[in-house]
C-alpha cells in the first residue's frame, strides 16, 4: 500500500524520538521513501547520522541552509510528499502550528504545506493533559490534521499515563490509513462503540456487556475504504483498531462532550451501548454496609447522544446511523427508535441472552432505514462491519 509513496518525516524533540528509528525501518520495508527533517531539539536524542543511514536520504536540519534552498527549498521540500509525518509531534511543536509560527525549518514546512499532516504526539502526561495542549489538539483536529495516539503507560520521566508516542507499527497503520485510496477517501466519519461505565462511588459502577467488537470492527472497515475514522470508545473489552484517530472515554457524559468536539463529520456511526441512567450524586467514597440496611441510590438520564446529534440544526452529519440492542419486538422497537432519535439508519439487533451476540463474534442484524427493513443473515461482526461500511459508502458517494 505504500509502495512508491513519499514521506516527509518530522522528527521532533523527546526521548520517544529513538522510535523515529524503527518507523524509517518500517516504512521503507513496504516500499516507502522517506525524507527525514531533525529538528535542534531532536538531535540531542538521535544523530542526523543514524537517521541518513536508515532513511538513505539527506536529513534536512537548518531552515537557511543555502546549499539546501539551492537544492531543493523549504516551500518545495513541504509540498513534495504524499503525506508529511511529525513523530513525536512535541507539545511545543503542537503549540507552534496551533498559533502558526515559523521560526525553524520544521514548523515552516508545517505552515507552508498543502500536504495533509499526521501527528504523533508524545509529552509528559501532565503536558499533554494541561488545558493549553488539549485546546491546541482541538484546534488541529478542526483544521483537518490526522492523530495517532498517543498511548497510556510508563514513562521515561518516572511518571504513567496518557503521553506516549504510539509504537511505530501503529503509526504505520495511521499512515495507511491516511494515504488509503477508496470511496470514503476524504470523508470523515465519526463511530462511538464500547459500553460506558457511571460511577456509583470510587470502586463500582453501572455497566453492560457490550465488547465493543462490533463498533470496532465497523472503524476499521470505514478506514479500509479510505475514510478518516474519529473512534471514540468506552472501556472495552477489545483493544481498537489501528489507523484511526482514538479518543477514550468512561461515562455517557464525556462520550457527549467528545462526540460535539469531534463534529464536524460526513457520517456518524453510533455503536456504543451508552448506559441510559447514571447516579444523580456518585459517591466520593466506598459505599458502606449499614445497619439501616441498603444505600439509597437516586438515579438521573444520561443525554442521549444519537438523539442529540440527530437533531443538531447546524453541523449534523450528512448520514447519522444509530444501533438498537434489543431482547422482544426487535423491527418494531428498532423503528420506533429510528423515528423518535430522528436519525437515517438503525442497526438492529436481537441481545437475548440466548443469542450469544452481547459480548460474542457474531450478530445477526437488520437495517432500517426510511424505505424498510434489510434482513441480513447471521455473519461474523468483521463481515457486517464491512456490509455497513460499504453500504455507508454507497451513500454517501
Amino acid at each position: 500500500m505504500l509502495a512508491g509513496k513519499h514521506i516527509l518525516l518530522i522528527i521532533g524533540g523527546g526521548i520517544a524520538a529513538f522510535k523515529s528509528l524503527d518507523l524509517i525501518r518500517r516504512l521503507r520495508e513496504r516500499g516507502a521513501q522517506v525524507t527525514p527533517v531533525l529538528t535542534r531539539a531532536g538531535e540531542e536524542f538521535v544523530t542526523p547520522l543514524s537517521v541518513s543511514a536508515l532513511a538513505g536520504h539527506k536529513v534536512f536540519r537548518d531552515l537557511f541552509d543555502l546549499g539546501d534552498e539551492a537544492e531543493m527549498g523549504h516551500i518545495q521540500l513541504s509540498r513534495v510528499a504524499d503525506l508529511l509525518v511529525v513523530a513525536p509531534a512535541t507539545a511545543d511543536l503542537m503549540a507552534k502550528m496551533t498559533q502558526g509560527h515559523a521560526n525553524d525549518l520544521a514548523s515552516t514546512l508545517l505552515l507552508a504545506t498543502d500536504t495533509p499532516v499526521l501527528l504523533a504526539p508524545a509529552m509528559n502526561v501532565r503536558m499533554w493533559e494541561h488545558a493549553a495542549t488539549q485546546r491546541n489538539l482541538t484546534t488541529l483536529r478542526g483544521d483537518g490534521i490526522a492523530v495517532v495516539g498517543p498511548n497510556e503507560g510508563d514513562m521515561a520521566c518516572g511518571e504513567f499515563g496518557p503521553g506516549r508516542m504510539a509504537e511505530p507499527m501503529e503509526i504505520v497503520a495511521a499512515i495507511e490509513t491516511r494515504l488509503a485510496d477508496g470511496p470514503l477517501k476524504g470523508k470523515r466519519v465519526l463511530v462511538t462503540s464500547g459500553p460506558t461505565h457511571e460511577p456509583i462511588d470510587p470502586v463500582r459502577y453501572i455497566a453492560n456487556r457490550s465488547s465493543g467488537a462490533q463498533g470496532t470492527a465497523v472503524a476499521r472497515a470505514l478506514a479500509a475504504l479510505g475514510a478518516k475514522v474519529i473512534f471514540i470508545t468506552g472501556p472495552a473489552d477489545v483493544a481498537p483498531p489501528d489507523g484511526v484517530e482514538v479518543i477514550k472515554v468512561q461515562t455517557a457524559q464525556e462520550m457527549l462532550g467528545a462526540v460535539m468536539g469531534a463534529l464536524p463529520a460526513d457520517a456518524g456511526v453510533f455503536a456504543a451501548a451508552v448506559a441510559d441512567w447514571r447516579v444523580a450524586s456518585a459517591s466520593d467514597r466506598k459505599l458502606k454496609k449499614t445497619k439501616d440496611g441498603l444505600p439509597a441510590l437516586e438515579f438521573t438520564e444520561n443525554p442521549d447522544i444519537l438523539k442529540t446529534v440527530s437533531q443538531l440544526k447546524t453541523g449534523r452529519p450528512a448520514l447519522v446511523v444509530g444501533f438498537a440492542a434489543e431482547t422482544d419486538d426487535v423491527i418494531e422497537n428498532a423503528t420506533a427508535k429510528r423515528k423518535r432519535k430522528g436519525c437515517d439508519w438503525i442497526v438492529a439487533n436481537d441481545v437475548s441472552p440466548n443469542t450469544g451476540i452481547m459480548g460474542g463474534s457474531e450478530n445477526d442484524v437488520t437495517v432500517i432505514d426510511a424505505d424498510g427493513a434489510e434482513d441480513w443473515p447471521r455473519m461474523g461482526k468483521e463481515e457486517v462491519a464491512r456490509k455497513i461500511a460499504a453500504r455507508i459508502a454507497q451513500a454517501l458517494g
